[in-house]
């Protein structure tokens, strides 16, 4: 593992030897890891604009959580709302999770621009037919 320059709490690993030689690894997270809100590490989204490929079924999920109803900073505030650490995050990190998605959501479309929607989303999802999965049906005709 290594530290990004915006996520600096992530360590090798950490353990406990107060027991001797019956150690355990723990992994620690020193709330750091939603880094500065007002700084989007780009090169976060290397793979992505590296392989310009994305399953379908992430993509369409990504896409609906950056709409009005299922925006992806309300979902996080109402999760978090019944935590006793509420609020765990602050409005501007709630702003800067919107931020990144749309920066997400664009780099997967200059992909499309690129080579195409077929090229770029990886069906994962099957087909439908009639309401139920095609690959299932093939399936239960060969059995």
């Amino acid at each position: 593992l290594y530290s990004t320059p915006s996520n600096m709490d992530r360590h090798h690993y950490e353990t406990f030897e107060k027991f001797g030689n019956d150690t355990f690894l723990l992994h620690l997270d020193n709330g750091r890891g939603f880094g500065r809100h007002s700084h989007d590490e780009m090169s976060i989204l290397a793979p992505l604009q590296q392989c310009c490929s994305i399953k379908k079924s992430t993509f369409l999920r990504l896409q609906l959580l950056a709409t009005e109803p299922y925006r992806l900073s309300d979902v996080m505030r109402e999760a978090l709302a019944s935590d006793r650490l509420s609020p765990v995050l602050s409005e501007p990190h709630l702003e800067a999770l919107d931020r990144r998605l749309q920066r997400v959501l664009d780099m997967v479309r200059v992909c499309m621009a690129k080579g195409g929607q077929k090229e770029v989303l990886v069906d994962d999802m099957g087909k439908l037919k009639q309401g139920i999965w095609q690959h299932q049906e093939t399936r239960s005709k060969k059995a």
